[in-house]
């Protein structure tokens, strides 16, 4: 069973290369998922892997992006399902 992590950044998130960071952060450790804008201004991560995995990807998005990043919400959940690659998704 596989953990995922459902994830909503806020502050300024948009428009200063949020999803790329993420995007290479992801694919680094071997996650899988997807990033997307949200229209409300905030950012929504969903990512599949074990939590150790997980939490390595939320501290070091956390670290490069702390100007930037104002909130966050994870919801955790464990889930069969894995999405084969990580990607931005519009």
């Amino acid at each position: 069973m596989h953990k995922y992590a459902h994830i909503f950044y806020s502050g300024k998130v948009q428009g200063v290369g949020f999803r790329y960071l993420v995007l290479g952060i992801a694919r680094s450790l071997l996650l899988t998922g997807w990033v997307m804008n949200l229209t409300d201004g905030r950012v929504e991560v969903k990512l599949f892997g074990s939590e150790e995995i997980i939490l390595k990807f939320i501290q070091e998005t956390d670290l490069q992006m702390r100007k930037n990043i104002t909130g966050k919400v994870i919801n955790w959940e464990e889930s069969n399902h894995v999405p084969g690659t990580f990607e931005i998704k519009h």
